[in-house]
C-alpha cells in the first residue's frame, strides 16, 4: 500500500518542515479556488479579443468546472495509490502547461481546450492537498489547525479572484491570468519535491478507467447539448444528439460503478445513507447560486453598468467578505438551529438579493442597485453552502469520509456546470427577443431574467430543504 509515512515523516523532519508542508497545501488549494473565478472578470475582454459567442463564453468557465469535478475522484484514488508527492506535482505540471497553453491561445477552441485540462490538474492537485495534510499533521489540535488554514486558503482564492482578475486586466491584458499561474507553479513544484515526503511502497489496485471516461464524457456531451439550444433550439439534432449520448454514458458509468469496478470512482452506496443522498441532491440544486451570483454579475458590471475589470472586481470584493464571514458563523449555528432553518433563511435571502438585482438597468447607481442584493445574495451562500456540505458528509462511514467530501464538492460543481450553461442560453435568448430596445438595455433584459431565474431556485432550495432536512439538528 502506498503510504505517505509509516508514523509522521513530517513530525521527523521537524516543525518548520510541516508547515512548509502545509503552506504548499495551502497554496495549492489558493490556486485551484482562484482559477475557477479569476477569469470572470475577463470575461468579457476575452470574448472582444478571441470571437466567443454569449453561449460559447460559458466553456471559459464550464470546461474548468466540468474536467474539474468529474475527475475531482480520481484524482483522490491517483494520491491514495500512486502517492501524494508525485500527484501534486503532476497537477501542478498539468495545470501549468495548460496555463501556458490559455496565455497564449489565438483562438477560442484552443482556449477552452486549455480550460478544460487545467481543471483535470486541479482534479489531480485538490485531492492531493488534503491528503496531505491527513499524512502530514497529527490527529487533533494541530490537524484542525492545518485544516483551518486550508480552508482559509480556498477562501481568500474566491475572494481574491474578482479583484485579482480585475487588476490583471486592467493593468496588463487578460492573458496574464493565465500566464501568472506558470512562474507559481514552478516555484511550487521546486518547493514540493524538496518537502514533501515520498511514497514508501506500492499498492498494486487500479484505477476506475471505464468509470472516469464515461462519467466525464457523459456530462460533458450533455451540457454541450444544453449549451447549443441557444443557438439551434431543443428541437434541434445538435442538441438531441449529444444531451441523448450524454444519458447513455451516464447510464454506463452507473451500471459500470454498481456492478463492475471493483474500486468505483463513485460507490453507490453511499447514497443508501438518507442524509448523504440529500446533500447530494440539494448541492447540485445549490450550483446554479454561486454561478448566476459571480459569473452573471460581473457581466452586468461590465456590460451594463460600464465598469471596467477592476472596478467590477472591487465591485464584488464586499460580497466575498460578507461570504467568508458568514460561513465561519454559519458552523455555529447549525448546531442550534438545525441544517433545514439555515437553508431556508439562505433560500430567503436568495430570494431577495436576486429579485432585487432583477431590477437593475445601465442607469442603477452601485449603492442603490448591486451593493445591498449582493451582500444579501452572498450571506444566502454563507449559510447555505458549508450546512450541505456537513449534512452530505456527517453520516458517511469513517472509512468513506474522503469519498463523500470529493462526492459532494462534485454535485456542487457539476451542477454549477449545468446551471451556467442553461443560465446562459437563456440569457442570450432574452436579449435576442428584447434586442430592439438597444445593446445595452437587450443585455440588461437578460440578466434579468438569469436573476429571477435565480431567485426562483433559491425558493426551491428552501422548500426542498424544508422535506429533506427536517430532522437534521447534528
Amino acid at each position: 500500500m502506498v503510504t505517505e509515512s509509516v508514523s509522521n515523516p513530517l513530525s521527523r523532519r521537524g516543525f518548520g518542515a510541516a508547515w512548509v508542508v502545509l503552506a504548499l497545501a495551502c497554496a495549492g488549494q489558493f490556486m485551484v479556488i482562484l482559477d475557477a473565478s479569476v477569469v470572470n472578470v475577463a470575461l468579457p475582454s476575452i470574448q472582444r479579443e478571441l470571437g466567443f459567442s454569449p453561449t460559447g463564453l460559458a466553456w471559459v468557465v464550464n470546461g474548468y468546472l466540468l474536467t474539474f469535478a468529474g475527475l475531482m475522484l480520481s484524482g483522490g484514488r491517483a494520491a491514495d495509490l500512486f502517492g501524494h508527492r508525485r500527484m501534486f506535482v503532476a497537477g501542478l505540471l498539468l495545470f501549468a502547461a495548460a496555463s501556458l497553453a490559455g496565455g497564449l491561445a489565438t483562438a477560442a477552441p484552443v482556449l477552452v481546450a486549455a480550460r478544460m485540462v487545467q481543471g483535470a490538474g486541479a482534479a489531480l492537485l485538490a485531492p492531493a492537498t488534503l491528503a496531505v495534510i491527513n499524512t502530514g499533521f497529527a490527529a487533533g489540535a494541530e490537524r484542525a489547525r492545518a485544516f483551518g488554514a486550508w480552508s482559509a486558503a480556498g477562501g481568500a482564492g474566491g475572494m481574491a479572484g474578482a479583484v485579482a482578475g480585475g487588476a490583471i486586466t486592467g493593468a496588463l491584458s487578460w492573458r496574464w491570468v493565465f500566464l501568472i499561474n506558470v512562474p507559481i507553479g514552478a516555484v511550487l513544484i521546486a518547493v514540493a519535491v524538496a518537502a514533501l515526503p515520498g511514497a514508501a511502497g506500492e499498492r498494486r489496485e487500479r484505477l476506475d478507467p471505464i468509470g472516469t471516461v464515461t462519467g466525464t464524457a457523459g456530462l460533458g456531451a450533455l451540457v454541450f447539448g444544453v449549451m447549443g439550444s441557444g443557438a439551434y433550439g431543443w428541437t434541434a439534432g445538435r442538441v438531441l444528439v449529444p444531451i441523448g449520448a450524454g444519458a447513455v454514458l451516464l447510464l454506463v458509468f452507473l451500471t459500470v460503478e454498481r456492478y463492475f469496478a471493483a474500486r468505483p470512482m463513485m460507490p453507490l452506496r453511499l447514497f443508501g445513507i438518507r442524509q448523504v443522498a440529500a446533500g447530494n441532491a440539494l448541492l447540485l440544486l445549490f450550483g446554479a447560486i454561486p454561478i448566476a451570483m459571480w459569473y452573471f454579475t460581473s457581466l452586468l458590471l461590465q456590460e451594463v453598468l460600464g465598469y471596467g475589470a477592476l472596478r467590477s472586481g472591487l465591485g464584488q470584493t464586499p460580497a466575498a467578505i460578507a461570504f467568508v464571514l458568514v460561513a465561519r458563523w454559519s458552523a455555529r449555528l447549525l448546531s442550534r438551529c438545525g441544517a433545514a432553518i439555515l437553508v431556508a433563511g439562505g433560500g430567503a435571502c436568495f430570494l431577495a438579493g436576486f429579485g432585487w438585482l432583477a431590477h437593475t438597468h445601465a442607469g442603477s447607481g452601485y449603492l442603490t442597485a448591486v451593493l445591498g442584493p449582493t451582500l444579501l445574495v452572498a450571506t444566502g451562500l454563507g449559510l447555505v453552502f458549508p450546512t450541505l456540505m456537513a449534512v452530505a458528509t456527517a453520516d458517511a462511514p469513517e472509512g468513506d469520509a474522503g469519498i463523500a467530501g470529493g462526492l459532494a464538492t462534485t454535485a456542487s460543481q457539476v451542477g454549477g456546470a449545468v446551471a451556467l450553461a442553461v443560465l446562459a442560453t437563456v440569457a442570450s435568448a432574452r436579449t435576442a427577443a428584447t434586442s430592439g430596445r438597444g445593446a445595452t438595455a437587450a443585455l440588461a433584459a437578460g440578466y434579468d431574467v438569469v436573476f429571477l431565474v435565480a431567485a426562483g431556485i433559491g425558493v426551491a432550495l428552501a422548500v426542498a430543504g424544508a422535506l429533506l432536512l427536517r430532522h437534521r439538528r447534528r
